[in-house]
């Protein structure tokens, strides 16, 4: 089993104890550590300011407003795969309201199969968005650090007057000599000139 699913926080949202208890059972406790139940959607935004779940779990309709209100503020206001939970009639009217803003919709009645297949569709999609969003960090620090050395490399031209070849080298040679990074040299030439 991944240690990361044991830890998964799930909230059910249902003004029906019944939908509530039904949605609770399906969750298998080895997979999804920690499930938070909210009876309306007022209880339910204030447990999404208070803490993160993996997933928030709609079961329309909701005794202050429909639901998808509130699936739509939980995709705006949190990073929780959303799943709403609506009657087959109105499925496609609703399921064409929330799905631009990541919202999976699920028609009742609810069976296990379908439930499960859903939740697995959710998690998959949030790895691959934690994926991209690291793979994102990374390309952001690295355009970072491109800048620093940048402006280094044009304070040495500035200063030295050097060509940009020549500075690029000048700091190339260094960090091999001190054997350090780029960054940290361009850090050192722009703490000495700029300060």
């Amino acid at each position: 089993m991944d240690l990361r699913q044991a830890s998964r926080k799930v909230m059910v949202v249902s003004s029906s104890d019944k939908g509530a208890e039904f949605i609770v059972k399906l969750l298998d406790p080895a997979r999804y550590g920690s499930v938070t139940i909210a009876r309306n959607a007022g209880e339910a935004r204030r447990s999404l300011i208070n803490g993160n779940f993996d997933t928030v779990i709609i079961n329309t309709p909701l005794t202050d407003e429909f639901g998808h209100e509130l699936a739509l503020y939980a995709a705006e206001n949190s990073v929780s795969g959303i799943i709403l939970i609506v009657k087959s009639q109105i499925f496609d009217e609703i399921s064409s309201r929330v799905e631009n803003f990541g919202v999976i919709t699920v028609a009742k009645p609810l069976s296990a199969g379908i439930f499960h297949q859903t939740l697995a569709m959710v998690y998959a999609t949030q790895e691959r968005l934690r994926g991209m969003k690291k793979e994102n960090e990374n390309l952001r620090s690295k355009i970072d650090e491109l800048k620093i050395i940048s402006r280094a490399k044009c304070v040495l031209i500035e200063y030295l007057n050097m060509s940009e070849p020549a500075a690029h080298r000048y700091i190339e040679k260094q960090a091999m000599d001190m054997r350090t990074t780029k960054l940290q040299v361009a850090e050192k030439i722009l703490k000495m000139y700029e300060d």
